[in-house]
């Protein structure tokens, strides 16, 4: 019998994200003395801070190498952050292990080619809106919006619903004074 969405859901205890095309809208920009700029949304920031608040941990897993991405990461408290990895299956293999996780315990959310091995090795995968239409082979779920634009935010409240996390969370923020 396969499993549902919220099923899988259950066990995640580390969100492993792709970084263009998922917390950024893929946009790259280079000043003339080829300095990289990116765009973050600060719903996904929250997403995030949920997320770990709630006990799970996330980390990212890029291809690329930009101190901008180390920047936002140290900001957000993310302790795993591996850039430059062009393959990225190893390293989320070496991060299982060194988290001492099994493949059903990891959700991962990337947009493109490069993320299916880690995919389809996910317990729990999801791509953007905007993510490569072959994704649909290897994803449990893809977002209502794209990437950069709070796709992290809504896999990261469908997690946390999924682990009846959700709700205690909404009164707690209406209760604040």
């Amino acid at each position: 019998m396969t499993k549902t969405f919220d099923q899988r859901a259950q066990t995640i205890r580390l969100l492993v994200l792709d970084v263009d095309g998922v917390l950024t809208d893929g946009s790259l920009t280079f000043t003339g003395e080829g300095e990289l700029s990116k765009t973050f949304n600060v719903r996904d920031g929250l997403g995030i801070k949920l997320l770990q608040a709630a006990g799970i941990e996330v980390a990212i897993l890029t291809g690329r190498t930009s101190s901008i991405v180390a920047h936002r990461a140290d900001e957000l408290g993310m302790t795993r952050v591996e850039q430059g990895k062009l393959r990225k299956l190893p390293t989320l293999k070496k991060m299982l292990t060194e988290a001492k996780l099994q493949p059903e315990n990891i959700a991962y959310m990337g947009d493109d080619l490069p993320d299916i091995p880690c995919l389809k090795l996910a317990g729990l995968a999801a791509t953007p809106a905007d993510g490569s239409p072959e994704l649909d082979a290897v994803v449990d779920w893809r977002a209502p919006v794209p990437g950069g634009r709070g796709a992290v935010r809504a896999f990261a409240e469908r997690i946390l619903r999924a682990q009846g996390k959700w709700e205690p969370i909404i009164a707690a923020a209406l209760a604040e004074e």
